[in-house]
């Protein structure tokens, strides 16, 4: 996980129990799955024994940070950003002890609150004066945004983002005895000018670690799908879209992954890469990191409920996994699959299955193809073998008070969705 250390970094970890602080944008009421690494280190930072910070970049969120940035971000107000910093914190509890009374409890801060008072004229007096322009003007993120292929510029904003990123680190110093502060390789340039500006200000010895960004083997970008973000957060993500995602993986990411973001021990995973070696088809890592990383961000159930709606569609399941499923699960679940609409009205009063399914639907072309198959026991509904197709079908019959799934065959699937027009 470690991509760049500053000298004397591994020295101080050995020598006592030492505060570090990561700084996550709350530009979202949710963390995604790139927040991960950072919050990771912090929960291997705890395990070992030292006192992890999350600082919710409040002041910070409100600017925008220019690395790895092509153009300024959107401003967000303060009613916002503590929305936004509530939803965050109940997240990292998942990851990290905040509430114990152990020496090394991690704690939860916003720099909006030590920024909010700080007047424009102070801060350039104590703390613009102890950095050059061309020691901010020397950093990589400002380089990229100044030069010639970018035709955005850099606001004086976003110029002043490390000052106020190095303040931060500088505060947490003094208040919190915070000597080192981690983050992503992109960082790099604002963390150590929070060191420099600790040196410089208070003669003080403060510290960098940074982990390398994660991109996929294919050299994308790590945690966007088609459909966006993956977020921690039930609401925009469920945990079935949120295993998959993991299921999904390459073998090349699978096996990077896993000593990523999970807890598992060197030998734990040497044994998981020897058995994808020998099993590439059973998919070993992918299963585990799925489970080790499903469980952490959700829950065992959620985690036992997204292997269930999996086999739906994969594996011999039951019409009892399918009623289990919530509304957003079973859409997740049958994503793609043809739906045809039927009105609530008709079905109140019941209809014949064959008339359902070639009249209403065109799931087959005609009657006596279907009686073929039901005879065949080739048809099922809601998971159940169709025995007549004379069944009659009713809303008793529907999931959710408004699904039904036909299936025809082994892996053609429909989904009738109820409407009330």
């Amino acid at each position: 996980m470690i991509h760049d250390v500053m000298p004397g970094t591994e020295e101080q970890l050995q020598k006592e129990m030492t505060s570090g602080y990561v700084g996550i944008d709350p530009t979202a009421d949710s963390l995604h799955i790139g927040h991960l690494v950072g919050v990771m280190m912090l929960k291997h930072f705890q395990r070992a024994g030292h006192r992890p910070i999350a600082l919710v970049g409040g002041a910070t969120g409100m600017i925008g940070d220019p690395s790895m940035k092509s153009a300024e971000r959107n401003l967000l107000d303060e009613e916002t950003l503590r929305r936004n910093q509530e939803g965050i914190r109940k997240q990292l509890a998942k990851f990290l002890d905040f509430d114990s009374d152990a020496p090394n409890a991690a704690k939860l801060v916003n720099n909006y609150d030590w920024m909010k008072n700080y007047s424009f004229l102070d801060f350039i007096r104590d703390i613009g004066k102890h950095l050059t322009v061309n020691y901010m003007m020397a950093k990589d993120s400002v380089k990229k945004r100044l030069s010639a292929e970018s035709s955005v510029g850099l606001s004086f904003t976003e110029f002043s983002y490390q000052l106020l990123q190095g303040y931060d680190y500088l505060h947490l110093y003094q208040t919190e005895g915070c000597r080192i502060q981690m983050g992503g390789s992109d960082q790099w340039g604002n963390i150590t000018t929070g060191t420099e500006l600790i040196r410089r200000k208070t003669g003080g010895e403060a510290f960098a670690l940074v982990c390398p960004l994660i991109t996929k083997a294919d050299g994308t970008k790590f945690g966007k799908t088609e459909s966006g973000n993956v977020w921690l957060d039930r609401r925009y993500t469920s945990p079935y879209k949120f295993y998959q995602f993991w299921m999904n993986v390459s073998d090349e990411d699978a096996a990077k992954h896993i000593k990523i973001f999970t807890a598992l021990s060197r030998e734990e995973i040497a044994a998981l890469e020897e058995e994808q070696a020998t099993a590439p088809h059973l998919r070993p890592l992918q299963k585990r990191l799925a489970k080790e990383i499903t469980v952490m961000v959700h829950s065992q159930e959620d985690y036992e409920l997204a292997v269930e709606a999996s086999n739906i569609l994969f594996g011999n399941s039951t019409s009892d996994t399918l009623k289990k499923l919530d509304e957003d699960t079973l859409l997740s679940v049958f994503e793609g699959v043809p739906q045809f609409e039927i009105s609530r009205d008709e079905l109140s009063a019941g209809i014949k299955a064959i008339d359902l399914c070639t009249e209403k639907t065109s799931i087959f072309p005609s009657k006596s193809e279907m009686r073929k198959l039901v005879q065949s026991g080739g048809v099922s509904l809601n998971k159940e073998k169709l025995s007549e197709p004379d069944m009659i079908i009713n809303n008793s019959h529907l999931l959710n008070d408004k699904y039904l799934l036909v299936q025809r065959g082994k892996k053609n699937y429909y989904l009738l969705i109820i409407t009330t027009k």
